[in-house]
């Protein structure tokens, strides 16, 4: 083999090299992001899927999914630091909800909501034994999830209802606080905590926005579609933007951030669980407990 031949084959075999060493990184890094997403939701929500498969509940007509833009400034009564606003979304059509009964999980089951969802819905307001936190809603993108927040407020299903999950980044590498399992103790140890659900689940809506700072969603399993239920969660930190997409976003916090933020800087805040992080059961709890006292709709 002459020197050039050499040369040309030591040069394919660089690239082949570096070719592979890519496809490698491609790879890790897609895991990291299926691993993350998994850890972000963790043993907080309901952990059996409905017997049958997805079920897709909602139906809308003419839809335009809002956006949340992370570039504007809140209102005087927010929190100091920049959260999203509520971009109104295109008119819709008219909108009908359909929730499916599901006893597969431990559940508080006090009815179905109705199928017409109350459009004119605009404030969402939490009273907590910690503060106050007000939700500007996006009713017109998730009427259906809105709609069974708003039965479920109307039914004092969260009333006395202690939040049963939070998280630092420093722990699961996000920064939320979950809520919604009428069944949990929050104390750190329970193994079902975050499986209890209103026993019944919903389809997908408004899934289309990062989880930025501020941001409230409906939570469900992993990878699972179609199965929101009572449980939602309040994202603390923009690093929750790597998760992407894909959960129902219901709206955005406008009151209230600084003492969600103050609720657990570390760990060292929190009743931990290693089962939370890899999804085999239980959660992990603020020290200080954030219960629920009520939730009303205006």
């Amino acid at each position: 083999m002459s020197g050039d031949d050499r040369q040309n084959e030591e040069d394919r075999q660089s690239e082949l090299a570096r070719e592979h060493k890519e496809r490698q990184a491609k790879r890790a890094a897609a895991q990291t992001a299926k691993s993350r997403r998994n850890t972000f939701i963790g043993a907080g929500v309901a952990v059996v899927v409905v017997a049958g498969g997805i079920f897709a509940a909602t139906t809308l007509v003419n839809r335009e999914p809002s956006k949340v833009s992370a570039e504007s400034t809140p209102s005087a009564s927010a929190s100091a630091s920049t959260l999203p606003s509520v971009t109104p979304p295109a008119k819709t059509g008219p909108v009908t909800c359909t929730y499916k009964r599901e006893t597969g999980v431990p559940n508080k089951f006090v009815g179905l909501p109705g199928k017409k969802p109350n459009m004119k819905l605009k404030k969402m307001t939490i009273v907590t034994n910690r503060g106050t936190v007000v939700i500007d809603l996006m009713t017109d993108a998730a009427p259906c999830s809105v709609n069974s927040l708003s039965f479920l407020a109307k039914k004092k299903f969260y009333n006395n209802m202690k939040c049963h999950r939070l998280v630092t980044p420093d722990v699961s590498g996000v920064h939320m606080l979950q809520c919604g399992d009428p069944l949990a103790k929050a104390d750190g140890k329970n193994p079902t905590d975050g499986q209890g659900t209103a026993g019944y689940v919903f389809g997908d809506e408004n899934s289309d926005i990062s989880l930025s700072k501020g941001v409230v969603f409906m939570t469900q399993a992993g990878d699972a579609m179609g199965q929101n239920n009572s449980q939602f969660a309040i994202s603390l930190s923009d690093e929750n933007n790597q998760i992407g997409s894909g959960y129902n976003v219901v709206g955005v916090v406008s009151e209230g951030m600084d003492m969600l933020e103050g609720l657990a800087t570390s760990g060292k805040d929190l009743l931990l669980n290693d089962a939370d992080i890899t999804g085999d059961g239980g959660t992990t709890a603020p020290k200080k407990p954030v219960i629920i006292k009520t939730i009303t709709f205006k």
